[in-house]
């Protein structure tokens, strides 16, 4: 189930299974990625941001930078927590805390800043009013 905290965090319970895996049984890097952006589209969700809202738009969102720090391994079958917090917003921008936990223990870490771009051009465009208010709303140090 998923979960939108005090303090703005959002959490999002993740299985490992063996895709995940590499031939040892760890979670392959890139994988915390793939958990980190399922954290990032569900927050969204949560906030009424879904798929429909965004094409209705006329825009999407892509990832800017991205940097993660991994500290432990997960394994086969763990059951971790994928989460996100929205830390500052800007005109185009959103800039979030991610991070992947397996009960207090942080096994990765990140700052992920996503731009919003038109669907047409890719091009920068400035988050609609109403999600922008919303996401102010939603920020961790609001």
């Amino acid at each position: 189930m998923t979960s939108l905290r005090s303090g703005g965090e959002f959490s999002l319970p993740v299985r490992v299974y063996i895709e995940d895996t590499d031939a040892g049984g760890i979670v392959y890097y890139v994988n915390y990625l793939k958990f980190m952006e399922r954290s990032r589209t569900e927050l969204m969700r949560s906030l009424g941001f879904d798929k429909n809202f965004i094409f209705n738009e006329d825009l999407m969102f892509v990832v800017r930078d991205v940097a993660v720090t991994y500290f432990k391994p997960a394994k086969l079958d763990d059951a971790l927590n994928a989460t996100a917090s929205i830390t500052g917003v800007k005109g185009a921008t959103i800039i979030m805390q991610q991070s992947i936990r397996m009960g207090e223990d942080v096994l990765a870490a990140g700052h992920v800043t996503i731009a919003c771009v038109d669907k047409t051009g890719v091009k920068p465009r400035r988050l609609p009013k109403s999600m922008l208010q919303t996401l102010r709303g939603a920020s961790a140090r609001a």
